[in-house]
Formats: C-alpha cells, structure tokens, sequence
C-alpha cells in the first residue's frame, strides 16, 4: 500500500529514466542548434553563404624539438634511427631474468604470455597454410631490430620505456641467442644489430604498393 506522499521505488525508476531521457534530448538539441556553419553549410544552422573556416582555432601549440625527439624512436631494418649503446649476451640475461622472466618464462618459451624463443618449423614457412604452429621470434620476425624496437617503446608490461639502449639491446641479444641466430660472445648495438640475418628475412618483402589495387 502506498501511502500519500510516499514515492513507490518503481515509479521513483521510472521517472529517473525519463529525466535522463529528457536532459540527453535537450542537450543534443542545444548542442546542434549552437554548431557553427561550415564553408558548405553543413552546420547545425542554416549556411549563410559567407562561412569561412578561420586561420587558426587557437587549440593546443607546436610541439618543440625536444618533445619530437621523446616519440621520434624508430628503429627500422636498415639500422635508421639507433640510438647510440651496446649490449651483450650475459648483460641481457640479467635484465632478462629481472624484467621479463615473469610474462615470458625463464627460457623464452613457458609463457604465460607470448613465446619469444623457438626455432621450429626450420624448413618451409607453412604459416599460412598450417594452422596451429607458433610464431616465434626466431621462427618468424623478419628483423632483428624489431626486438630493439618493440622492447624499448612497450616493454616491461609493468613500465614500459624505462629500459636504457643499454638494456635494450642487450635484451635483444639473449633472445637472439636463445633462439641460436648469434653466438654467445656476440654483441649487439647499432652496427651489429641490423646486420643479423634472420632465418625468416627472406620470407617477406616490402609493401611498395603505388595505390589501387596493384601490388608489385
């Protein structure tokens, strides 16, 4: 029973619903009615003929050098863009085993997350006609400096960039390594890395398509 002046829980729902309702439609109104005309009188008003897009919206401001350089870390194939440092196979089992042990397991391969080390299939490429193989580092990236790159933008999980180019790349050069594509001895930085040849660099070419739908 519902006494005067007592609201029943679902008729207070109810009108909430319809408030919200009501308040989403009346903005969206607003919102379109006050939209400004543009230079072909698609607007929220009618074109007055004599729209123009001003010079400038006075939002934001160029970005100086020094905030260009923090996001310009590309690192391609051809050795571009490397940062100068160095790093070996011992030094990266150490940041390895520290930084990256726990999401991709002691050897590369346990996981949880992705597989880093593997070599297996070593002959052919049947990715894309074979279901179920797992793509590696060492069975299927192209380049080496896709190591260097991936880690120093994205990794560790936890904080990602917070590794030095030292770091880098002698994390890149255990898991060369442990996927036997460089000695033990052998040392990566902006020379050596780029020169590594992977077992699957011949299994992709550049996309130097012209436009449409022609592919060279």
């Amino acid at each position: 029973m519902i006494r005067l002046g007592q609201s029943h829980p679902a008729e207070e729902s109810k009108l909430r619903r319809f408030a919200l309702v009501g308040l989403l439609v009346g903005t969206t109104l607003v919102t379109y009615g006050c939209m400004p005309d543009t230079p072909n009188g698609e607007g929220g008003t009618i074109a007055s003929g004599t729209a123009e897009w001003p010079s400038s919206f006075s939002i934001g401001r160029d970005a100086t050098a020094a905030e260009i350089a923090l996001l310009d870390i590309d690192f391609g194939p051809d050795g571009a863009g490397a940062p100068a440092g160095s790093g070996s196979v011992a030094e990266g089992k150490a940041v390895y085993n520290v930084q990256c042990v726990g999401c991709h397991g002691l050897t590369g391969q346990e996981g949880p997350n992705a597989a880093l080390v593997g070599r297996e299939p070593r002959d052919g490429f049947p990715f894309g006609e074979t279901r179920g193989i797992r793509k590696t580092i060492g069975n299927y990236w192209p380049y080496a400096t896709t190591i260097f790159d991936y880690v120093n933008r994205a990794m560790p999980m936890t904080f990602p960039g917070s590794l030095t180019a030292d770091e880098v790349y002698a994390v890149a050069a255990y898991i060369l390594f442990l996927n036997e594509i460089i000695p033990e001895d052998a040392v990566m930085n902006a020379q050596t890395l780029p020169a590594v040849v992977m077992p699957a660099r011949d299994r992709f070419v550049p996309d130097n398509r012209v436009g449409g739908p022609q592919v060279r």
